[in-house]
């Protein structure tokens, strides 16, 4: 790694990458590009849309500015984000590729293939069809950094329904005031979620949530941290007993979307008001998330990738879930703190998972230097090739 970052950028304002790193990029044509995405915006994101996603039935037009400034993207279009992400792979060799590897702040390790993760994602969405969920509706996530948190959320995609994730540090109020604005019928969560070797107790913050905002029908809870917990009757369901049910068949119909019906929810965070409401569309969102990961990570086949991001941010959303997977790469997900339970922890990780693309925050690159350089100097960190940060400017000393 060190070869490939030698560079004096904390005196400087350009990067100039190495010439291995030049040599090695897999779009060698990336001024091409960028000259044509500036000259001819559209017919570039035509480009994207034709080779990076599959569509039921072509849109019509790449974008509709007949009611500015309220654009619409590739009308005409069906499509789904989980048909893209998931069921074209299964038709594919990545059928048995990696898609997921996930690792708990205890240690624990679960990893899915590309059929694995189909497979998981088709029986949620199985149950939350019993539950009677259906397209257009939405399902409020509030979970903890754990695999089944994107098979929620692709689960709900598949089916035509909207996801609206919570992130789990977010209180009772909070919660109440997303899913009363949302008027979700249905809430998935855990019982509790690990986090510096505690517990937090999610499933009480969802109660009381829910007494404050009595629209919630249903409660789907992941048994994650075994503790004691209330469970309402004929309100409350255990995710892994609902999972055993007939009801959770392996295969689930995926549902064609128009491209400007909503695929999700996110909240801005309401620091200087009510929150909003931020709705983002089935068809643009994906192909935009899916090009800029390609381009901007330089993304290649056989990398493994690890977007340090909480997934109930933009970022995760974007950069845990779907681009990844849409891409057809093998994405790493981590479910605890940076320097738990020692300051070589996400160092640790990169070495010992090979990791090729780390994507995380200035915020937490400088929590990591206060510990000094020798927690990274234990480590081979040779398949480190690409850095990325996001959420802030960065600043040289970080840098």
């Amino acid at each position: 790694m060190s070869e490939v970052f030698d560079t004096t950028a904390s005196k400087s304002e350009v990067y100039y990458p190495s010439q291995e790193v030049v040599d090695n990029i897999a779009h060698p044509n990336y001024m091409e590009l960028r000259e044509t995405a500036r000259q001819k915006p559209l017919n570039f994101w035509d480009d994207c849309a034709r080779e990076l996603v599959d569509w039921y039935e072509p849109y019509t037009q790449v974008m509709d500015d007949s009611n500015r400034p309220f654009f619409k993207w590739y009308t005409g279009g069906k499509i789904n984000i989980v048909h893209n992400a998931l069921d074209r792979h299964i038709k594919s060799w990545r059928k048995n590729k990696l898609a997921l590897i996930w690792e708990a702040e205890d240690g624990e390790q679960r990893t899915y293939s590309y059929f694995k993760l189909w497979r998981e994602v088709n029986r949620f969405a199985n149950i939350l069809k019993s539950m009677g969920v259906k397209r257009g509706d939405t399902v409020t996530i509030y979970m903890g950094r754990v695999p089944e948190l994107p098979i929620a959320m692709m689960a709900t995609a598949k089916i035509g329904a909207i996801h609206s994730v919570v992130y789990g540090g977010f209180s009772e109020q909070a919660l109440a005031d997303r899913i009363e604005d949302a008027q979700s019928k249905v809430v998935v969560t855990c019982d509790g979620a690990w986090l510096r070797g505690k517990t937090v107790n999610l499933k009480d913050i969802v109660d009381e949530a829910i007494h404050r905002s009595p629209v919630v029908q249903r409660v789907i809870v992941l048994k994650r941290t075994g503790q004691d917990i209330n469970m309402v009757a004929d309100r409350d369901f255990w995710w892994h007993e609902l999972a055993a049910l007939p009801i959770a068949g392996p295969y689930c119909d995926t549902e064609p979307m128009d491209a400007e019906d909503p695929l999700f929810i996110l909240y801005t965070s309401g620091t200087t008001g009510k929150p909003k409401g931020l709705i983002h569309t089935v068809g643009g969102y994906q192909v935009f998330i899916a090009a800029t990961l390609k381009y901007a990570f330089d993304v290649k086949e056989e990398d493994r990738y690890w977007c340090a991001a909480d997934p109930g941010w933009i970022t995760g959303h974007s950069y845990i879930v779907y681009a990844p997977l849409i891409l057809g790469m093998t994405s790493f997900m981590y479910e605890g703190a940076p320097g738990y339970p020692y300051p070589d922890r996400w160092w640790s990780l990169a070495e010992k998972y090979s990791i090729n693309i780390l994507y995380t925050a200035p915020t937490a690159i400088r929590g990591l230097m206060r510990f000094g350089d020798a927690w990274p100097s234990r480590h081979d960190l040779s398949s480190l090739r690409i850095l990325g940060t996001v959420g802030e400017p960065i600043n040289p000393e970080a840098w």
